[in-house]
């Protein structure tokens, strides 16, 4: 006979914790919500008191202050449409950084936190409110753009500090329907390198407006949580790199002065030649301007033009296959059959990255596009919602809840997926070469490339003579 196993909740719930305060005496250490520990303070080096609430949070886990770190950093992801959006709960630990890219707003890591993404906003909005009469006096135009955040914040948690109309701002407030839409629609990011940060999902994961991904820490993450030691002084030990790397040169990174396509000022594009195992090399190309934050990143093939196409062939069983590399030329088509999705070649460009990371980026920018209410969104109400069906299926392929197959087909071989059974074959995933059509070589520009004999003089039959002009 099977036993069930219950799970223990160590901590009790914040509704607990106020019904025991409220039949507790004060006097009844027991009852106190709140475990007090006598501590000394770092400021002034005083005897002080600790104070601590223990409780346990639904979809997530006890909260303490000494949190065990996580093995992976967490970014949650959820935009806010509707006014019911604005309850949902939010952890924020002492490692986390908070991003609002409508209005360019990044908080950086602070005291941990208990509360929703309203209570955030009005956090923001009174923080920002402080200075503003010192802004005012001293620099008008930072003035102006921090007022502009605090309006747009006010706007969508519907505050206005207007006494005169205080009943009248209540009155219309209380009209307010958790389903009505918000002032304007916002996104807001929690990156936690700890993993230790929470945003809340309405009813189940698949909820449509949030989004969790997880992702391996970097080295100055794990610095800044104290998993690494400190850099060391480059000064005392500076070395020849190309002497200390086995690598050499390729290790090398090479910067390019240019300008930005976008602000048209100097910025810095940097190259690295990359070797993948069991492929070939690869140059990876990041442009990033410190002026307007524009940011571009291209992969390129380092090798010559392979003589066959290839298609590769990967089916997907477990979320262990969403961690494996996967190397996307600008020249590659993506598709997965079980969900109709159809990329074609030249979408995304060139990326190199993981199979769960390529498959957030599609979700991400899908979701842009249906929740989009301007000229390019999904106006009609029959398309949104097949489109919102659509994005359903695509999360459950992204967190692999249903197999699937991923398909690359790249006419010039310049993509990869990683063999985690290398060298021996890989049972999951085919690899097949081909010979490409005449059209694929017309649309790549091989068919008039000559490359035997420049002259035209000496070319063989298999070769195109270029005309002369």
């Amino acid at each position: 006979m099977a036993q069930t196993e219950e799970n223990p909740e160590f901590f009790p719930s914040i509704a607990d914790v106020v019904d025991k305060t409220s039949a507790g005496d004060e006097e009844n250490v027991s009852a106190r919500p709140m475990e007090e520990i006598e501590s000394l303070c770092m400021q002034c080096g005083e005897q002080g008191v600790t104070r601590m609430m223990l409780t346990s949070i639904p979809f997530f886990r006890e909260v303490i202050s000494a949190g065990k770190i996580r093995l992976e950093g967490a970014m949650y992801t959820v935009k806010i449409l509707n006014r019911t959006d604005l309850d949902r709960q939010l952890i924020r630990s002492e490692s986390c950084t908070i991003n609002i890219p409508e209005f360019q707003l990044v908080l950086p890591p602070s005291r941990g936190q208990l509360t929703t993404v309203e209570g955030l906003l009005r956090d923001i909005v009174a923080d920002l409110n402080v200075q503003q009469p010192l802004r005012r006096i001293q620099d008008e135009n930072a003035y102006a753009k921090i007022q502009e955040i605090i309006d747009g914040l006010k706007e969508i948690i519907a505050d206005n500090e207007d006494e005169d109309e205080e009943g009248k701002d209540k009155l219309e407030k209380r009209d307010l329907s958790k389903e009505d839409p918000v002032a304007r629609a916002i996104t807001i990011t929690l990156d936690d390198p700890s993993g230790n940060s929470f945003l809340e999902f309405v009813d189940s994961m698949s909820d449509l407006k949030w989004n969790v991904r997880t992702y391996e820490r970097s080295l100055e993450q794990n610095r800044q949580l104290g998993l690494a030691p400190p850099a060391e002084d480059k000064g005392e030990n500076a070395v020849d790199k190309t002497e200390q790397q086995p690598g050499g040169p390729d290790e090398e990174v090479f910067e390019f002065p240019g300008i930005c396509s976008r602000c048209s000022r100097p910025l810095v594009t940097r190259m690295k030649k990359v070797s993948i195992p069991y492929f070939k090399d690869t140059l990876i190309m990041s442009t990033n301007c410190d002026d307007c934050g524009y940011r571009d990143n291209e992969i390129k093939s380092g090798a010559a033009i392979s003589e066959l196409g290839k298609k590769i062939t990967l089916k997907v069983e477990d979320r262990d296959d969403l961690s494996r590399d996967i190397l996307k030329s600008d020249t590659s088509g993506l598709s997965i059959p079980e969900i109709d999705l159809v990329l074609h070649p030249g979408t995304l460009g060139g990326r190199f990255t993981t199979l769960e990371g390529i498959l957030d980026q599609v979700y991400e920018e899908l979701t842009e596009k249906v929740f989009n209410t301007g000229d390019s969104g999904v106006a009609d109400v029959d398309d949104r919602a097949a489109f919102q069906e659509f994005l359903r299926k695509l999360k459950q392929v992204k967190n692999a809840e249903i197999p699937f197959t991923l398909i690359l087909d790249d006419p010039l071989a310049n993509s990869y997926v990683q063999n985690l059974y290398a060298p021996d074959p890989d049972p999951n995933m085919e690899v097949v070469a081909y010979e490409r059509t005449w059209q694929q070589n017309e649309d790549l520009g091989l068919n008039d490339m000559n490359v035997e004999s420049y002259s035209g003089n000496n070319a063989t039959d298999g070769d195109v003579k270029t005309q002369s002009s």
